[in-house]
C-alpha cells in the first residue's frame, strides 16, 4: 500500500479566498488545484525561456541590421 504524507500550510485568507474562486468544480480539492496550477506555472516557465533563448539570438542580427553606415546616411539627408 502506498503510503501518502498529508502536510498543513498556513495560508492567508486572501489566498484561500482566491483558490476557492479558481477552482474549476465545486468539490475540487486545494491539492487538485495546486497541482494543475504547478504544471501550467512550469510549462509556462519553461516556453519563457525558450523565448528568452531566441530574443538573446535574435538581438545579435538586429545590432547588425540596424546599425550599419548605410543607414547612417539615410538619416542625415
Amino acid at each position: 500500500m502506498i503510503k501518502i504524507e498529508i502536510t498543513t500550510i498556513q495560508l492567508e485568507k486572501s489566498i484561500v479566498n482566491a483558490l476557492k474562486e479558481a477552482r474549476e468544480y465545486p468539490r475540487q480539492t486545494y491539492n487538485e488545484l495546486i497541482k494543475n496550477m504547478l504544471k501550467v506555472f512550469k510549462s509556462t516557465r519553461s516556453k519563457n525561456q525558450y523565448d528568452e533563448f531566441l530574443h538573446k539570438i535574435q538581438q545579435a542580427k538586429m545590432q547588425e541590421l540596424w546599425d550599419n553606415k548605410e543607414d547612417e546616411i539615410w538619416e542625415t539627408i
